[in-house]
């Protein structure tokens, strides 16, 4: 997630608009449309299973196309795949990133 929120800070040059995306993106100043990509980020991510298809709906009515929601998939299963092997693989952080500015995860079974 840090080197994610690295390469958030490359587009986005507001720290306190970054860290508030990467610790609660719901308390950025985000629009809509934006809210709405993490929001179903985040549900790809947590409970694929319950994805349907008025969520792709909401995001067409935020003014995706196909095109941008299939991007969206694409990207959000491919960090989810590497963030996995990563920790699988027990990969350390890069010599530039801060693990106490990490947020803090919960340990398997709590």
């Amino acid at each position: 997630m840090q080197a994610h929120g690295e390469d958030l800070r490359e587009q986005v040059s507001e720290d306190q608009l970054v860290r508030q995306i990467k610790t609660d993106f719901r308390s950025a100043d985000l629009d809509a449309a934006t809210r709405a990509i993490l929001e179903f980020a985040e549900k790809v991510t947590l409970a694929t299973y319950t994805v349907q298809p008025s969520d792709l709906d909401l995001l067409r009515s935020h003014g995706l196309d196909d095109e941008a929601i299939f991007d969206v998939v694409e990207i959000v299963g491919f960090f989810n795949s590497i963030n996995r092997i990563a920790d699988a693989l027990g990969v350390e952080l890069e010599d530039f990133l801060d693990a106490t500015d990490l947020p803090s995860q919960p340990a398997v079974g709590d």
